[in-house]
């Protein structure tokens, strides 16, 4: 990994953050590089190999905060961590982030011995999270969840199933999302629950192969009882949590795909410098000029964008845009910046570039999917005309 002097050149980040920045990157080049190319292993251990490492290094403390508002995640911090990560691994990046994004409605809502007991195991790697919302009728509208959980005694009865659940099969709880009644306009009212892989009536029904490797599949609940105290806030809370965790983590969605992008960007500028055509070096042709220009200047443009949303967030301002509009702008910005910076990596790389394992092939695959998950491309984009009416 080349040495970065973005933490240090923009106004976004505390004395802390630069220092934090330069740890994590050396750790990555140290510990993940030599590990990253996960080809031919089997993706659940070459997981929870990631996973080991980052509870090793105490990093996964800047995914999984400590419980109750008062004691908000560093989002700046979460985002530099992503895109070190990213920038060597998807998978390390997943393994990170899965242990936020399946804790954090529990560190807002859930109750204080529950929430103390999943968020000291997720810190320390010895438990890990999922995050249960996507069904087969309900992706990006929330609102056609099927899954339900209904009161009984002191439990819930949840029934019904989820798809492309990341982690599902490896995790060993669950932050599930379902319906407990239906409110007067007709949509769903959502609560959040903690479920335990081991808990019967839960199953993994299968697991999904993607175009990259990735712990994914769907779960089904048939008759599960669940104890009331793993209820996470008070019922109809869920989709209040849902989308304070889409919010927090939207940014640092950009921030992996930042550093997917800058890995294709050093990866292509050392191959133009080393390769040779028609007699001189591939840097030394205008065309390959031209292609790295616009690389570099849409990869600093995508930074800063996701530092900008990272940094409204964690000052909490009332001023400027919307947190929600930046954190929008910043996800949809960047994943599809790095989809075209990428494209071109493996385009200046040539034949090469099509090479099954090579760094820039990887990263073509690795990063499709930034622009579907958490709220695809056509979301962001309708979240940010939202915004911007309402301002």
């Amino acid at each position: 990994m080349t040495r970065d002097r973005f933490f240090a050149e923009t106004p976004f980040f505390t004395e802390e953050h630069v220092p934090l920045a330069e740890g994590v990157a050396d750790f990555v080049a140290r510990e993940i590089e030599p590990r990253a190319d996960g080809e031919g292993r089997d993706e659940d251990e070459h997981f929870r190999e990631m996973l080991d490492l980052l509870a090793q290094s105490g990093l996964l403390g800047y995914a999984v905060a400590a419980g109750g508002d008062a004691q908000p995640l560093d989002t700046r911090a979460l985002c530099l961590v992503r895109e070190a990560l990213a920038y060597s691994s998807a998978m390390a990046d997943l393994a990170f982030v899965m242990q936020g994004l399946g804790t954090y409605a529990v560190k807002l809502a859930a109750p204080e011995h529950v929430r103390e007991f999943w968020l000291e195991r997720a810190r320390s790697g010895k438990s890990i999270a999922a995050f249960a919302l996507t069904e087969p009728e309900a992706g990006s509208d929330v609102s056609s969840i099927q899954t339900t959980a209904r009161r009984d005694g002191e439990a819930y009865v949840i029934d019904g199933r989820k798809c492309f659940i990341s982690n599902a099969g490896v995790a060993d709880f669950y932050t599930v999302f379902a319906r407990t009644g239906t409110r007067a306009d007709g949509r769903a009212e959502l609560s959040a629950f903690i479920v335990g892989a081991r808990m019967p009536g839960f199953r993994v029904r299968s697991r999904t192969r993607l175009i990259a490797p990735h712990p994914i599949g769907e779960i089904e609940f048939e008759n599960l009882r669940v104890p009331a105290e793993n209820r996470v806030g008070a019922e109809g809370d869920g989709f209040r949590l849902a989308m304070r965790t889409m919010d927090t983590f939207r940014a640092s969605v950009g921030a992996a795909a930042c550093g997917m992008a800058r890995r294709a960007l050093d990866e292509s500028i050392a191959y133009a410098k080393s390769r040779k055509q028609f007699g001189v070096p591939l840097a030394l042709h205008q065309l390959i000029q031209e292609k790295l220009a616009v690389m570099q200047t849409e990869l600093d443009a995508a930074r800063l964008l996701v530092y900008r949303a990272a940094h409204l967030r964690d000052a909490g301002s009332p001023h400027g845009p919307s947190l929600t509009r930046a954190a929008s702008e910043a996800k949809l910005y960047a994943t599809e910046a790095a989809g075209r910076i990428i494209d071109e990596a493996v385009q200046i790389h040539g034949g090469q570039g099509l090479v099954r394992g090579q760094p820039v092939e990887r990263l073509y695959r690795d990063v499709r999917a930034l622009r579907i998950y958490e709220g695809t491309s056509e979301i962001q984009k309708l979240v940010i005309a939202r915004e911007m009416l309402r301002e």
